[in-house]
């Protein structure tokens, strides 16, 4: 099984004719997902190499059957963007663009809960989401994810930074481990989909055995997942935390990871995460090893 996403799952792309979308959105069917539509107000009609544009999301759900959404709209729209999946029938919507204004992510996480509370969002600003084998809806290259094999034991991912996103998938496929999901869930200030959200998922799906979380510095939300970890996961977590040597005060990197006012520091959270009995590597290689110790004693 896996998380959130399978081969079942029908996409429509909001942005498919623009370059970045268009070039994803054709990536993604090439891996084997059900790109089934594209939106474009001005476009509708047109299609993009065989899979059709609509004028708006709730005409491409009616057409195609979609049930999730890829947003590849530039940061100013992704609000519009946003709830009009909401409003056209998707259940499941990610959001690639970054950059998007914190009040934004604010209003349309907040009016998601208020009023869509069946609907989930991931990101913004993160890679996406996929399941190896199955279906991969973003900007994670598919060739580095191993499917895992029948009767093989696999691990989930979910993960607040891209790149290292990445890393930790070609990190167990060099050890020939399986992912059942690896999720970014991005590193803004207000994820659409937390840690938690993720660690519970995994810990009712019956293929993950284990699961890696990938932080960084800044917020409070390791230290959350920690909680979660030591008080109702039941299956092993290994972690890595970004940021170790970063200075108080300086923003690192493009998705807001700062340590402020003594707060959110690398050192805390792998405090904590150890503390809730999870295993804390010190650097991505690191964290690979130990998860290939932890599922050869499985």
């Amino acid at each position: 099984m896996s998380i959130f996403v399978d081969e079942n799952t029908k996409v429509v792309y909001q942005g498919l004719t623009g370059s970045q979308g268009r070039f994803y959105g054709l990536l993604n069917r090439e891996y084997g997902t059900q790109v089934v539509a594209g939106t474009s107000p001005k476009k509708a009609g047109t299609d993009v190499e065989g899979i059709p544009v609509f004028a708006n999301v709730a005409d491409a759900v009616a057409e195609t059957g979609a049930t999730a959404s890829c947003i590849f709209i530039p940061a100013p729209g992704v609000k519009n963007a946003v709830m009009e999946a909401a409003e056209g029938g998707i259940e499941f919507i990610v959001v690639i663009t970054e950059g998007v204004p914190a009040h934004d992510e604010a209003w349309f996480y907040n009016k998601l809960r208020r009023d869509y509370p069946n609907v989930r969002l991931l990101g913004p600003n993160c890679p996406g989401i996929i399941s190896p084998g199955k279906a991969n809806i973003g900007i994670t290259a598919g060739h580095i994810a191993k499917v895992p094999e029948p009767g093989e034991h696999a691990v989930g991912i979910v993960s607040r930074s891209g790149t290292l996103t990445y890393q930790a998938l070609y990190e167990l496929k060099l050890n020939d481990i399986g992912v059942s999901t690896c999720v970014g869930v991005g590193g803004d200030p207000v994820p659409g989909t937390s840690f938690i959200d993720c660690l519970e998922a995994f810990e009712a799906d019956p293929q993950t055995e284990a699961v890696m979380m990938i932080g960084e510095i800044g917020g409070s939300a390791e230290e959350e997942a920690a909680e979660f970890i030591k008080t109702k996961m039941t299956k092993p977590v290994v972690s890595y935390i970004a940021g170790v040597t970063a200075p108080p005060g300086k923003k690192m990197g493009h998705a807001g990871a700062i340590v402020s006012g003594g707060k959110g520091t690398a050192a805390a959270k792998m405090d904590a995460l150890r503390d809730a009995g999870a295993q804390v590597g010190n650097n991505p290689t690191e964290a690979g090893n130990l998860m290939v110790e932890v599922v050869r004693s499985l």
